[in-house]
């Protein structure tokens, strides 16, 4: 996620690792804050791979600020991850969501349709937080207001993307 992270964000524009740092905890931060011992060895790892580039600039102050943009192979690699993203971030609903933030880099509407179907199917299976064997529980059978809550804001969740993907889907057909 956070690598996607990186990836997605300097597609959009070059970035000094604060910047770059600031966006991704805007994106990601109330779930998984990022921490400079996180997201340096992130960059590092990426670097190595061919898929950043560093160049040195002038700081405001006194010290350089290292600006990162993406190469040639970060973007095909960018490109390559959003298209054929693993099942865990698909089925995880916040690695999903830094997926779905820089879907639109995947310029072919077939591309982006096909993640979305993806989407789609997890959410259409039935599933709940609570079983009673193998039979997921509805909200409505739990006597646990705590775990009934849970369970309608799932619903009403899951409600509100499915319509959302349904007419997204239908858009993109198009």
């Amino acid at each position: 996620m956070l690598e996607l992270a990186i990836l997605g964000f300097l597609h959009d524009a070059p970035l000094h690792g604060y910047e770059l740092r600031k966006r991704i905890t805007a994106l990601t931060g109330h779930v998984r804050p990022v921490a400079e011992s996180t997201l340096y060895p992130a960059i590092k790892r990426l670097e190595k791979a061919g898929l950043l580039a560093r160049e040195t600039q002038p700081g405001s102050g006194a010290a350089p600020r290292h600006v990162l943009s993406l190469t040639d192979e970060g973007r095909r690699e960018l490109l390559r991850r959003l298209a054929e993203p693993p099942q865990g971030d698909i089925t995880d609903e916040n690695r999903w969501f830094t997926l779905l933030a820089f879907l639109r880099h995947l310029e072919d509407a077939k591309a982006q349709t096909v993640v979305l179907r993806r989407r789609l199917a997890f959410l259409e299976e039935p599933a709940s937080f609570f079983y009673e064997g193998d039979r997921p529980l509805r909200a409505e059978e739990l006597d646990d207001p705590f775990r009934r809550g849970i369970l309608t804001i799932a619903r009403a969740t899951s409600e509100a993307e499915l319509k959302w993907l349904h007419t997204t889907i239908r858009a993109l057909d198009r």
